[in-house]
């Protein structure tokens, strides 16, 4: 949290300076609070992802639950930059910048933030499985997309694994025609992720001019 906190000073500065807490939330989600300007970060995360993380076999899972908190810190911290940079969104595609901010910085971080990036694909990938087992999920998936505005977190671990893939295909050659990247797809992640690198960039400008 203390990083992602300096990373975020670092863009906006003084005027528009955003906290990091970590905290109980009540059964709530971590998110970004645009009138508080405070990022909340839920401690029954941890205790979630670490749990999920066991039952596929990691264990004890530290390095993976940390993975996946530096991701939604990024997340969020991309929610924060969209208010300060007054960006205008669909609830959805929001969603999406916020995700593909979170990937930017991770991959920002070279091979330790490529690692972390891929744990958090693994953990959308897990999710959704875990998901799918429930009963009547797929009846009530439409209600269900209705209700969140992120994507399905089976298109969030693909999308991210496009963006690990294209950035570095060399290092990352393994995730391509995985299970979560069909080959198809993996074909234009380079072009895909200079694209998300690039609306980011030309976003983040303003901010970097003083830097």
């Amino acid at each position: 949290m203390e990083e992602a906190s300096e990373t975020l000073d670092a863009f906006v500065g003084v005027g528009h300076q955003v906290g990091v807490v970590g905290r109980s939330c009540g059964g709530e989600g971590s998110s970004y609070d645009p009138e508080a300007r405070r990022i909340e970060i839920c401690y029954e995360e941890v205790a979630e992802e670490r749990e999920l993380f066991q039952g596929a076999g990691h264990h004890p899972a530290d390095d993976e639950v940390v993975a996946v908190l530096v991701e939604t810190v990024f997340h969020e911290a991309g929610h924060a930059l969209i208010d300060a940079l007054g960006l205008s969104y669909t609830d959805r595609g929001e969603e999406d910048a916020a995700d593909q901010f979170a990937a930017l910085m991770l991959l920002r971080k070279g091979v330790s933030g490529e690692r972390q990036l891929r744990v958090a694909a693994e953990e959308y990938g897990l999710s959704a499985a875990e998901d799918e087992m429930v009963e009547g999920e797929a009846a009530d998936e439409d209600e269900a997309a209705d209700d969140d505005e992120h994507a399905p977190d089976r298109l969030r671990a693909a999308n991210h694994l496009c963006y690990l893939y294209g950035s570095a295909p060399g290092r990352n050659s393994d995730v391509a025609g995985s299970t979560l990247l069909r080959r198809a797809r993996a074909a234009g992640c380079g072009k895909e992720w200079a694209l998300v690198r690039g609306v980011w960039m030309k976003n983040l400008a303003p901010l970097l001019r003083g830097q």
